[in-house]
């Protein structure tokens, strides 16, 4: 029996970034249901970005957010393995997610920073957002450092 459709396959894709193999296995251990498959394969990402944990990061970028108020901004040091990542737009925009989180929710460290469930998906942590980002572009990511300025 099919469990997965071309339209799921699809779907997981542009949300996961997974790989169509690892979404039709994914489908097929969650018996078709396809929210049991985003979780197996957020699981996977985790365990994917586990892997990375020891890999060193010589590149990366700084990024800034100034909130339109202008009263408020941010300057962030988040890192990668290669130059071809920093400049990639899935890195370039999980950096931006990451100032918007800092400008939002004021962490005052990284490990602070990590743990709070991100403003747009409180069922996910920033940690968990930099793991499936890690598991799609296939680098270690990481947050360096970051200043927050508030007026």
């Amino acid at each position: 029996m099919n469990v997965s459709t071309i339209e799921d396959i699809k779907k997981l894709r542009d949300e996961t970034g997974a790989s169509p193999v690892k979404i039709k296995k994914a489908l097929e251990e969650g018996g078709g249901d396809f929210e049991k498959a985003k979780a197996l394969l957020n699981a996977w990402g985790a365990v994917k970005a586990g892997e990375k944990g020891e890999r060193e990061t010589h590149d990366g970028m700084i990024d800034f957010y100034i909130h339109p108020n202008a009263k408020s901004g941010v300057l962030l040091e988040i890192r990668c393995e290669t130059d071809f990542v920093a400049k990639s737009p899935e890195f370039k925009n999980l950096a931006h997610e990451i100032c918007l989180q800092i400008v939002a929710l004021m962490p005052e460290t990284v490990e602070t920073l990590l743990i709070q469930p991100w403003v747009k998906d409180g069922t996910k942590t920033v940690k968990n957002l930099i793991e499936e980002a890690t598991a799609k572009i296939g680098e270690k990511i990481e947050v360096k450092q970051f200043s927050r300025f508030e007026i």
